[in-house]
């Protein structure tokens, strides 16, 4: 187990102010990060972030499924491209005062004919400027992205990806994340936990989890035969069932940052419990707005004080 507190989280020689963070995909090119602290997020995580500007996939492509607490989108890494988002982040990381931590979630283009390379210019574009790099192999959007969760590939990957960010200059090294998808099967799951605990392929933590393409109960919205990724309510518990299984899997060696319909302290409570360090909202914030985030960490912070443990949940990672 590991321990943190709502003041203070500490997970790779990061100090964050609390454990809930805005997942990727909310703020995809860096424009609103400090507001974002401001509201009382305790890290912002930007992206996807893709090396060459893209519009994304054709409009109308989010759906708000009301009766579900759900959204469908099929943005397809809609990007400003590397060097606008750098630009974004290294003006704010020079502005006095500002502490706040920052995540990058890259992609890859579309049209991309070497998808690694896409992956190895990210982690050199923004190894100055970010606290900690995702890699995004898991959105439902980009035509053959998912394939490279598959153990050989994935690897590959890896293996070329941690060579990159180990020789970035200077001391500072961003911690590395692989951000997974929740339509893992078994056999997936364990050949994941076998990559990533390879010392060539070793890396810092694990998202868990992006939005699936399955629909895991009936929906009783409009628009749910929409193509694309599900998120919110009905991912809570596939969400937390994943986290679970990746914790035991990797015997609790591999920080977690837990995401998925996170509507409530206790849902944020029970990722927690799963094996998650950190936790990220995104659905319930585009439905209920800023007053979520304050609702949560105070529910989060209740159950702590009626005796549960969160703060011993953090030491096995600092």
């Amino acid at each position: 187990m590991f321990c943190t507190t709502l003041q203070k989280t500490e997970v790779w020689r990061l100090n964050f102010k609390n454990p809930v963070g805005i997942a990727a995909g909310f703020d995809k090119q860096g424009e609103s990060i400090e507001c974002l602290h401001n509201i009382g997020f305790g890290f912002v995580e930007i992206g996807s972030v893709t090396p060459k500007p893209q519009p994304g996939n054709e409009k109308p492509r989010v759906f708000r499924l009301d009766k579900d607490k759900a959204i469908i989108n099929r943005y397809g890494f809609n990007s400003e491209g590397h060097d606008v988002v750098y630009n974004r982040i290294k003006y704010l990381k020079s502005k006095k005062g500002f502490t706040g931590i920052i995540g990058v979630n890259l992609g890859k283009n579309k049209d991309s004919k070497d998808p690694i390379d896409d992956y190895v210019q990210g982690i050199i574009k923004f190894g100055d400027v970010a606290d900690y790099l995702v890699i995004n192999i898991s959105s439902p959007n980009t035509p053959g992205l998912r394939t490279w969760q598959r153990k050989e590939e994935l690897q590959h990957l890896l293996e070329t990806l941690v060579v990159a960010r180990n020789n970035l200059p200077g001391a500072k090294k961003p911690p590395l994340l692989l951000k997974v998808a929740p339509d893992l099967t078994q056999q997936d799951r364990r050949d994941i936990a076998d990559v990533i605990l390879q010392d060539k392929c070793h890396i810092d933590g694990l998202v868990i989890s992006n939005t699936t393409v399955e629909r895991v109960r009936v929906l009783n919205s409009e628009h749910t035969k929409q193509e694309g990724g599900l998120s919110g309510k009905p991912l809570t518990h596939l969400a937390t069932e994943l986290i679970a299984d990746m914790y035991r899997l990797t015997s609790g060696t591999i920080p977690i940052v837990g995401v998925g319909g996170i509507f409530s302290g206790q849902d944020a409570y029970e990722k927690i419990l799963a094996g998650a360090c950190l936790v990220q909202l995104y659905t319930s914030f585009a439905y209920h707005g800023p007053p979520i985030v304050t609702r949560i960490k105070r529910e989060l912070d209740e159950l702590v004080r009626q005796g549960y443990c969160v703060t011993e949940l953090i030491n096995n990672y600092v």
